[in-house]
């Protein structure tokens, strides 16, 4: 009897380990993973399984009492409502799925721990670096635009360029020393030259304004300090504006959108997103409370471009696929209405609670701005890679103040 409890011991432990070792391993895979279309989805399953083997099931009580927990099952719960009376088949589209990848981060948040946090951040950094290093060549050497091999727009590009230049500033003003905090600040500079050659320019502005607040939350106590990184960003900002032909030339379609916005013409980017927004408004002023179903979206305006406003809309097509509103707001507006919008708030709202609870309200901050800015342009919460990979930077930064305690900032908010 003695030696089956024996044996039984030892395969537990044996089994314990092994789990351990998958689960540091997919740690370490899934951060280089998230950058692939093919691979991040069978990456997010095989850490479920592995959150589940763990006993995942009798934490989430436990872990539904975080807000930014129950924010994300909470937005879930509206998207799947929604297919109560949405008929997505019918348009063949089905990118609201998206919406579900933010569960990844309850098993991901769940099964970090000090012994695996040094793999999740290995594999973010290498994912990281290695798309930064295939990205500045694409535009160094061949001369285009986001990373064509791994399927990453320029957009996708923009916006993980703007988030490293938010977070090499942010670690290079809690960092004590000197040399690492100088080539934080370069390295940051880097990355903003680097977002400035790329064409997007919701991204950009994004950043440039999440900066700036980031900056202000960080100094704001002392404003000597604040009044010379101040003056210093705008400096490299205008250097780095007027020898950027890719910035200039966006500037140029800028206006050229406009002026041909106001002729009634819509075949530009401006004109295209104005043009959608408007189409999206007024369907949500159609259909308030519930919206049109999830999925109903885009079928909705190739239906009513044909009439809506004498059909001024109709040629839209002609110009650029309709596959979303460009706009968060509108977007999950039009699939489940003011119930998804809450759904919304609450969502960036318990972001931050979440990383204010951590003592990390200054990052917090900054990155909901983020996210906030970056989604009235463009659908920012639907994109496939960009928004993982702000979990798990929040899931690794919540981990690593609760395991280590060495991130402590004033609570400034």
């Amino acid at each position: 009897m003695q030696e089956k409890l024996v044996s039984s011991a030892n395969l537990i432990q044996t089994s314990y380990a092994w789990h351990n070792i998958l689960t540091k391993a997919m740690f370490l895979f899934f951060g280089i993973a998230l950058w692939s279309k093919w691979l991040s989805l069978p990456a997010g399953i095989i850490l479920t399984v592995l959150w589940i083997l763990e006993g995942g099931f009798s934490r989430l009580r436990g872990m539904i009492k975080d807000p930014f927990v129950m924010a994300i099952l909470i937005l879930s719960g509206v998207v799947a409502l929604g297919t109560l009376w949405g008929d997505y088949p019918e348009f063949e589209y089905i990118k609201w799925r998206r919406y579900f990848a933010f569960l990844v981060f309850i098993p991901f948040l769940s099964l970090l721990n000090k012994e695996r946090l040094p793999w999740a951040i290995s594999g973010l950094l290498i994912g990281y670096f290695g798309v930064l290093l295939m990205g500045f060549y694409q535009w160094a050497i061949v001369g285009v635009q986001g990373i064509p091999p791994l399927n990453i727009s320029y957009l996708n590009f923009s916006l993980m360029l703007g988030i490293g230049v938010m977070l090499t500033i942010y670690l290079a003003s809690i960092n004590s020393d000197k040399k690492l905090k100088s080539a934080l600040w370069f390295f940051g500079a880097f990355l903003l030259f680097l977002q400035f050659n790329q064409d997007a320019r919701g991204p950009l502005l994004a950043t440039l304004m999440s900066t700036g607040l980031l900056i202000l939350l960080l100094y704001k106590t002392n404003i000597r300090i604040l009044a010379g990184i101040a003056s210093s960003l705008i400096a490299v900002i205008l250097i780095f504006a007027f020898n950027s032909t890719s910035f200039q030339g966006r500037l140029i379609q800028i206006l050229d959108g406009v002026e041909l916005y106001q002729q009634g013409k819509y075949g530009t980017s401006l004109g295209y997103r104005l043009a959608i927004w408007d189409v999206g408004l007024h369907g949500i002023m159609q259909q308030p409370l519930i919206g049109y179903g999830t999925g109903k979206a885009g079928s909705y305006f190739e239906d009513t471009i044909i009439t809506y406003k004498g059909g001024r809309y109709k040629n839209l097509p002609e110009y650029h696929k309709t596959t979303n509103y460009h706009n968060d707001w509108i977007e999950i507006g039009m699939h489940v209405g003011v119930l998804g919008i809450f759904a919304l708030v609450f969502l960036l709202r318990g972001w931050f609670q979440t990383l204010r609870a951590c003592q990390l309200p200054v990052l917090g901050a900054t990155l909901v701005n983020f996210v906030f800015l970056s989604g009235l342009t463009d659908t920012f919460i639907l994109y496939s890679k960009i928004p993982t990979l702000l979990l798990v930077i929040t899931a690794i930064a919540i981990s690593w103040q609760k395991e280590t305690g060495i991130i402590e900032l004033e609570n400034r908010l």
